[in-house]
Order: structure tokens, then C-alpha cells, then sequence
């Protein structure tokens, strides 16, 4: 199972970013998008990362040219018909995906390795949807993909082992360190993740703290780079409480629970720094 070319459906803000990097490793990729302006968006998004890149001296231009030329955008599916690999990135919904993945049964060569970018959602499931489920494996990147280095590598029940192991190499050829991952719900990173940073909003309910001390705290305190606050903000709190719903709904824990100032956040449309306002009020800072 040799990945020499690689197709990523999707090109927001994860799908440029996977885009990015498998250019950026030397292998041809073609991304896809539903439209030209969404296309041109994410192409845009990797152009301003990698010049970026050039103005700080990680990248001469000639180098970012040559990542660039890798790259082939489209809206066209069937441009994915000779990849040897297929990342999805596209919208966080099982029904979309499922129908995404039984399009591309009819494109992609048999033995083409799928691939699913959730953060949360059952692979053995999406992988059930195609015509080769021995072939189908999680494979989810954190963002900003190009910076974040660890890569959580999820086998369905029905995964080939080698088509795990084509993955895993595929992960460090991109630079990443993969992490194997049972298919279960937040995998390992969000598994741990998301209970404490429900902990930090139960918290600022409880009193215990002003999101400020918390964030504080734990930045101080036990040196993470971001508080709890800062990093919903970050996250999105939408995602957030996406992902915690499906934790809860598998293990019915409280501690998986969206606490109930999460659940009215989002219903306000306060959703963090993408909305302009989460814990933190974004809308006047550049």
C-alpha cells in the first residue's frame, strides 16, 4: 500500500491545511472543493501561510513556487480517480460523509487507502458506508495543521493492518508523530481534553474562579500555553459542545456532559473567536 499521490476533499481551514503539508512532503495533491470561490479561499489560505514562511526566512520563494506546483485544486471529484490515498476534511456530520465516501467508491481505485479526518465520530461506521472497509482509516489532524505536530491514527474494526501502517507512514512522511487511537469517541486527545475543559466552565459557574484567574492558573501554574478559557475560545465553543454531545451520548458519564452556560454560549452565537465573541470579546482586536 504505497502512497505516492494524495487527494484531500475539503479545502477550509482543515482540508488547506492537510492540502499544505502533503505538498509541502514532496507528493502530488489534489484538493477539492464544492465551488470555485470556497477553492479559492483555501488555495489563498495556503498561499498567505507558506509567503509568510518566506517573509520570516523558513521558505525561499522558489520553495514555496515548488509546493504550490504540487498542488492541483478542483471541484471535480473524479480528479481523485488515480490518488492513492483520500483525506476527508469536509463538514463534521456522519450523514454527509457517509454519502461522500459512497461517491467516491465509484472514482477512487480499488485499492485506494479513505481516510476520515473527524475529531469525534465513529470510524467503524463511516468505514461500513464504502465498498472496501479494510481500507478505511481515521486519520485526524489538529489545527493549525502545519504546526501542530501529533496525528491520532484510528483503525476501523474492519481495518487491514497494512493499510494502518501505509497511514502511519504517510503521517511522518508529512513530519507528524502518529498516535494510535481505538475507535471510540474523542479518540485520545479530545478524550482527555474535553472533560477538563467542561471542568473549566463548571468552575466559573461554581465560582471557584473569574475565567481570567482560571486561565491564569493553569497557564502559570501548570505552564500550558493557553487557560481553558482561551482555548474554547480557540477551539470554537460550537465544536466543543458538538464533541462533548457525542462523548456524552456514547457514555452517558457527567463529567461528558456540556455544562449548561456551554449549551446557552452557543445558542447565543457566542462561539469564540471565530464569531467575534466566546469567554473573550474579539471584536476589537485585528
Amino acid at each position: 500500500m504505497k502512497i505516492e499521490k494524495v487527494g484531500v476533499v475539503g479545502c477550509g481551514l482543515m482540508g488547506s491545511g492537510i492540502a499544505q503539508v502533503a505538498a509541502g512532503a514532496g507528493l502530488p495533491t489534489v484538493v477539492i472543493e464544492v465551488d470555485e470561490r470556497r477553492l479559492e479561499e483555501g488555495v489563498g489560505r495556503i498561499d498567505s501561510f507558506l509567503e509568510k514562511g518566506v517573509e520570516r526566512g523558513k521558505l525561499t520563494p522558489d520553495q514555496k513556487k515548488e509546493i504550490l506546483s504540487r498542488l492541483d485544486p478542483s471541484t471535480r471529484l473524479e480528479k481523485l480517480s488515480d490518488v492513492d490515498v483520500v483525506i476527508e476534511a469536509v463538514l463534521e456530520d456522519l450523514a454527509v460523509k457517509k454519502e461522500l465516501f459512497g461517491k467516491l467508491d465509484a472514482i477512487l481505485k480499488p485499492e485506494a487507502i479513505r481516510c476520515s479526518n473527524t475529531s469525534s465520530l465513529c470510524i467503524t461506521e463511516m468505514a461500513a458506508a464504502t465498498k472496501h472497509p479494510q481500507r478505511f482509516v481515521g486519520l485526524h489532524f489538529f489545527n493549525p495543521v502545519p504546526l501542530m505536530k501529533v496525528v491520532e491514527i484510528i483503525p476501523a474494526l474492519t481495518t487491514d493492518p497494512r493499510a494502518t501502517d501505509a497511514v502511519q507512514g504517510l503521517a511522518r512522511r508529512l513530519g507528524k508523530t502518529p498516535v494510535l487511537a481505538p475507535d471510540r469517541p474523542g479518540f485520545i486527545v479530545n478524550r482527555l481534553l474535553v472533560p477538563y475543559l467542561l471542568d473549566a466552565i463548571r468552575a466559573l459557574e461554581e465560582g471557584v474562579g473569574t475565567r481570567e484567574d482560571i486561565d491564569a492558573g493553569m497557564k502559570l501554574g501548570c505552564g500550558y500555553p493557553m487557560g481553558p478559557f482561551e482555548l474554547l475560545d480557540f477551539v470554537g465553543l460550537d465544536t466543543t459542545y458538538y464533541i462533548a454531545n457525542i462523548m456524552f451520548d456514547e457514555f452517558r458519564e457527567k463529567r461528558f456532559a456540556p455544562p449548561p452556560l456551554l449549551r446557552r454560549m452557543v445558542l447565543a452565537g457566542h462561539l469564540g473567536r471565530k464569531s467575534g465573541r466566546g469567554f473573550y470579546d474579539y471584536s476589537g482586536k485585528a
